[in-house]
């Protein structure tokens, strides 16, 4: 029985093998291991292809999140509204500003945040709202910001899983600000940590790299308390021999996407993703419901189907983040249902038609 991987990396590192493996060579003959030509390459190039004037490598996603809402003057005394179902990073990146998190319930059909619940918990301290732009689509930051009209409120986008996503044509950040995630098994994946935040404000652009290296642009100049989050020159190498793929990457995750439209309409008990009108979506996870799915999900994994969950637990839920306390009764009606089925550039119609077919077994067997 071959197994089936929620996400093939080693297909994508076959097709990139040769120039990733030119590009370490030029590394480590420059020893350019922080920094340097190849980093402020793909800056540029991930910049355009996000159409946005700055991107500003950084060490993961986390940090991508903490130094974008740092830019924006999010910090102690003030508070940042973002959806309960999402990743815990969105809220640990807030926490670590020293800021209050502020939980909002998500959109039942999308999963997006609730855009009305959000503009309903604004109080007088509310610096940012961070909509997450989850599983590959854009949450509606049109209609957030619609009603954020002549409010000082900025949107911070949690774009770690729609890189080339747009909504009505424009894709994250181009109003405002966006962090963004290059963990390995992303739409564009580093071969270890790495991030970036992108955005057309100047200002932020250079606080977020200030930030970023200790405070300073320049060696031994430090003018803010500062971290230490850079991107490095092998990363940068891989992210670039990725980027020029991902167009066409992300085509066929939309047709993979239709696949399983198809494959799964008659499953009766199976809930399929929704698209929201005005999305290009990227798919990064093709997130179904069903019942039992602890079951249905341990039933999948034995018969060599990699699915998983995104995300079994909301925020509020955790241990680390139980003190906000607060009721989402659509976060915790889909935290026991969703399922993410394999999903990558790679996959074939043959292994896609397998994971349906264990799939409509597992359902049946439960």
């Amino acid at each position: 029985m071959t197994r089936i991987p929620l996400v093939d990396l080693a297909a994508a590192h076959a097709e990139v093998a040769e120039e990733v493996e030119a590009g370490f060579k030029r590394i480590i003959a420059e020893t350019a291991f922080i920094g340097g030509a190849e980093v402020a390459a793909f800056e540029s190039e991930y910049a355009a292809f996000s159409g946005l004037p700055h991107a500003i490598g950084v060490a993961n996603g986390t940090d991508a999140l903490e130094l974008a809402f740092r830019a924006v003057g999010v910090g102690p005394g003030t508070e940042v509204i973002l959806p309960a179902n999402t990743f815990i990073a969105t809220a640990e990146a807030v926490a670590r500003t020293g800021a209050q998190v502020v939980l909002v319930d998500c959109d039942p059909a999308t999963y997006l945040i609730d855009v009305d619940a959000a503009l309903a918990a604004i109080t007088p301290r509310t610096r940012a709202i961070a909509p997450v732009h989850l599983y590959g689509q854009l949450a509606p930051v049109d209609e957030l910001r619609k009603g954020l009209a002549g409010r000082d409120i900025v949107i911070v986008e949690d774009a770690a899983q729609s890189q080339g996503a747009t909504r009505h044509g424009l894709g994250s950040g181009v109003d405002g600000i966006a962090a963004t995630s290059f963990y390995p098994g992303k739409n564009l994946g580093a071969y270890g940590d790495a991030g970036a935040v992108t955005t057309a404000v100047e200002e932020w652009a250079t606080t977020v790299r200030t930030l970023g290296s200790h405070g300073g642009l320049r060696k031994y100049h430090h003018d803010l308390v500062g971290v230490n989050s850079r991107l490095d020159g092998l990363q940068a190498v891989v992210l670039r021999a990725k980027l020029a793929r991902l167009a066409g990457w992300n085509e066929q995750r939309r047709a993979a996407a239709a696949r399983y439209h198809e494959l799964l309409a008659g499953l009766e008990q199976v809930v399929r993703p929704v698209t929201l009108d005005g999305n290009v979506h990227v798919w990064h996870i093709y997130c179904v419901r069903v019942p039992n799915r602890d079951d249905v999900l341990a039933r999948l994994n034995a018969a060599g189907v990699g699915a998983a969950i995104h995300y079994p637990i909301p925020v509020h839920r955790t241990g680390a983040f139980a003190d906000l306390g607060g009721s989402f009764p659509n976060a915790e009606a889909v935290a026991p249902q969703i399922l993410s089925l394999p999903i990558y550039p790679q996959i074939t119609a043959d292994q896609q038609a397998r994971v349906a077919e264990e799939l409509a077994k597992a359902l049946s067997a439960a």
